[in-house]
């Protein structure tokens, strides 16, 4: 028996192919362009690493995930499970044309739903705040975590394109600090003062301010999503200033944010876990050295790998195929 999870990611669209003793067969990545362009097929990369016959379940995540608040099968989903698709960064087209070919397929799929003020499985005063917490691939990643770590009190700091940090409590989702309200990313990061003025005074869209809030805003970098990460370290190993006040920015921004949900957690935590392709990053910097100067020791930390989104549904899909009924808090309904 095999199973398979799929992280809708910012800048491409990752597939995690497991056995059911939770092997990792193969990892592997979609670039969002050659999804959209049809020069690369999700289902014919599939069918080159596993037996479709064997799979039991996939589990899959897309876009924000804030069209419904349980773990469903995907013909039980509305409208890909979104309520727009404005408002949620640079759309390319890619993440889409994967999802219409996965409907479409004979694999039997769940769909895992965002963080989001109908979700009822957080705590009351985050939903009261805020009406969009985090995607469902955060969902993925937490999960995950759980399984890496053990803990169950703990904070999960998934740092890439976005920044969007987690807080599980007694093994459940408690809530979450979306990527356009707190820490930055690479690319996008909290619409400041201003933005505002520039959206006000028609500069700029608020989806334009909030796709180049992120680190690239201080260094200065744009450009194809895609490409920007890596431009952006470039100029980091080439000493640029400006790219290095960007990642020294980024990071103390992710340090805020975690002590803030430190501060709400009624348990005490157990320890940080860092993800993403910048949370799990050891060079050109190792970033739990360097956000560990604002914690001075205070947690343990560990980093799990940058592909987690797509390995926690991948296990997600096997939990939920054996009988598992929740799901960080989150209910699994395959009625």
């Amino acid at each position: 028996m095999t199973f398979i999870g799929m992280d809708h990611g910012t800048t491409g669209i990752s597939f995690c192919i497991m056995s059911d003793d939770e092997e990792i067969l193969d990892v592997f990545k979609i670039d969002r362009e050659d999804s959209k362009s049809g020069k690369v097929s999700a289902i014919e990369e599939l069918s080159k690493r596993c037996d479709f016959s064997s799979v039991k379940l996939m589990a899959i995540t897309y876009a924000m995930g804030d069209g419904f608040n349980r773990i469903l099968p995907i013909d039980k989903v509305e409208d890909r499970g979104i309520l727009s698709i404005a408002g949620a960064g640079k759309v390319t087209g890619g993440g889409t044309s994967v999802f219409s070919e996965l409907e479409s397929s004979n694999i039997p799929t769940i769909m895992i739903p965002g963080l989001h003020k109908n979700s009822t499985s957080l705590n009351e005063l985050f939903n009261a705040a805020y009406s969009h917490q985090a995607s469902p691939e955060k969902v993925s990643i937490s999960y995950n975590a759980l399984k890496e770590t053990g803990w169950k009190n703990f904070i999960v700091a998934d740092i890439s394109s976005n920044s969007v940090d987690i807080l599980i409590e007694d093994s459940k989702i408690k809530g979450a600090i979306d990527a356009c309200l707190g820490a930055m990313g690479i690319v996008h990061g909290p619409i400041d003062l201003e933005m505002i003025r520039d959206i006000d005074e028609g500069r700029k869209t608020a989806n334009e301010c909030f796709s180049h809030a992120g680190a690239i805003k201080i260094a200065g970098i744009d450009g194809k999503v895609a490409n920007m990460k890596d431009q952006l370290l470039e100029n980091y190993v080439n000493g640029d200033e400006k790219a290095k006040l960007a990642i020294d920015t980024l990071i103390m921004t992710v340090a805020m944010e975690i002590a803030g949900l430190d501060v709400v957690c009624e348990n005490d935590i157990e320890g940080i876990v860092l993800t993403g392709s910048v949370g799990s990053a050891t060079e050109p910097f190792n970033f739990e050295d360097e956000i560990n100067k604002y914690f001075k020791g205070k947690y343990e930390l560990r980093a799990i790998s940058k592909e987690s989104g797509a390995i926690g549904a991948a296990q997600i899909a096997r939990d939920v195929f054996n009988g598992e009924k929740e799901i960080l808090g989150i209910e699994v309904d395959l009625s």
